[in-house]
């Protein structure tokens, strides 16, 4: 596989990604636990959900199939994000 042949493939999984968390109902852009997840780990938990199901649904499955993302409470960086999130709430 080319690199651009590969960069179609990650940009296809992206949006199937992206379209599968809207139908489950879970937010892409406020759930930053997606970083720490290969795709195939999150398609599989939300193609095994039905429509409308939750982040909190989300979750539970990723947990049953062994790919839960890190506790953010207690990820290293928890402290750090939490200062963001602080900084950006004044600046918004």
């Amino acid at each position: 596989m080319t690199s651009c042949e590969a960069t179609v493939a990650d940009e296809q999984t992206f949006q199937v990604l992206l379209s599968e968390f809207r139908r489950v109902g879970v937010d892409p852009d406020t759930f930053s636990a997606m970083l720490a997840l290969r795709p195939e780990d999150a398609l599989r938990a939300l193609r095994s959900l039905p429509d409308g199901a939750g982040p909190s649904a989300f979750l539970a499955q990723l947990r049953k199939g062994g790919a839960a993302p890190p506790d953010p409470d207690h990820a290293p960086d928890a402290a750090l994000a939490a200062r963001n999130r602080h900084r950006r709430g004044k600046t918004a």
